[in-house]
């Protein structure tokens, strides 16, 4: 059996939104395993999906930016990140826009860095990490105004290596920022080599798949 994650539908017996969100909802689902098997009911937070950007600049140098999460009641390091919350926005014109918007970022070299499920036990919610290079600034009068925690938000260049020992000593937690760091590290030898491109299909994402749900 190869080590690859593959999709594995099960019968969906019903499916109804058990909680409205502002952001997003919490859906109930009732699926058997097997045919004629036991019955299972699970909720989870229907969630767009997510991009993200893993910025390098040309002196091996990361973008980390600092921003309040309310859930978790503390400030982390993070990397620019954003929901897929535009309808049938492709996804790394998403993640272009969500690094300009939050680091008044450009970059001209995208890669896929890493493919990711931020919590499969809880939640849909998909994630692509791009790698982004070829840096330069949005113009003073193009930026985006930014609102609510987001205006908080500020950035600190951090030499790779360093990144990699903070989130080693346990001082780095999101997990997109901890992903993306240990897997730039991993390709940065090989000059990114292996890196997908950043167009390649993303068949995990919600909006590729079809309802699994049965018909009554």
């Amino acid at each position: 059996m190869p080590l690859q994650d593959v999709p594995d539908p099960r019968t969906v017996l019903s499916q109804e939104v058990a909680f409205h969100g502002k952001i997003w909802d919490v859906q109930r689902d009732t699926f058997e395993l097997s045919a004629g098997g036991e019955q299972l009911t699970r909720e989870y937070i229907a969630h767009p999906g997510a991009v993200a950007v893993l910025v390098l600049d040309d002196d091996g140098r990361v973008l980390l930016l600092r921003q309040y999460r309310h859930p978790v009641r503390a400030s982390l390091w993070e990397i620019p990140a954003g929901l897929l919350d535009v309808e049938g926005e492709d996804f790394q014109v998403a993640a272009a826009r969500e690094l300009a918007e939050e680091a008044d970022l450009l970059a001209a070299d995208w890669k896929l860095l890493l493919d990711v499920y931020n919590s499969a036990g809880s939640s849909s919610e998909a994630v692509r990490i791009y790698l982004a290079r070829g840096i330069s600034e949005v113009p003073e009068v193009d930026r985006h105004q930014r609102t609510a925690e987001e205006s908080e938000i500020a950035l600190r260049w951090v030499p790779l290596q360093e990144a990699v020992a903070a989130v080693l000593a346990g001082q780095l937690h999101s997990f997109s920022a901890v992903s993306a760091v240990l897997a730039a590290a991993a390709g940065q030898p090989s000059g990114f080599q292996g890196l997908r491109p950043a167009d390649t299909p993303w068949p995990e994402h919600p909006s590729q798949q079809p309802s699994q749900q049965s018909s009554q």
